[in-house]
């Protein structure tokens, strides 16, 4: 951050999220209101059997994320780890595997595998 350039930093954000709407909703209620053709979702829900992200989301969930994914007009793209659970649950959708190395930290994972889901 340089703070000499703070000013127009700033204007240039304001520019760039001058039409964004932020809602606070359930996330499954905000993929009902704006599902429509043209509308691309992007998903990245707490990564399933893992701690820390400090709220409850079930395994109902990311079958709930499935069916609207399968179900809805919009195109979604989803980012999850490659677990059975996971793969059950996004089930008829694309599934694409990548390695991908979390940082936490300075210390770096050993590669893990990644579930990119999209629906088209």
């Amino acid at each position: 951050m340089n703070l000499l350039r703070i000013k127009e930093d700033l204007s240039d954000a304001h520019l760039r999220l001058s039409r964004a709407v932020v809602e606070h909703l359930d996330w499954a209620e905000c993929i009902r209101r704006y599902d429509r053709e043209g509308t691309l979702f992007y998903l990245d829900p707490p990564y399933w059997g893992t701690a820390g992200y400090g709220c409850d989301f079930t395994l109902e969930e990311y079958y709930r994320m499935g069916e609207l994914a399968r179900t809805g007009q919009g195109q979604f793209a989803i980012s999850v780890n490659d677990t059975p659970e996971m793969r059950d649950a996004f089930k008829g959708l694309t599934l694409q595997t990548t390695l991908i190395r979390y940082t936490v930290g300075q210390q770096a994972t050993e590669p893990r595998g990644e579930l990119i889901i999209t629906n088209r």
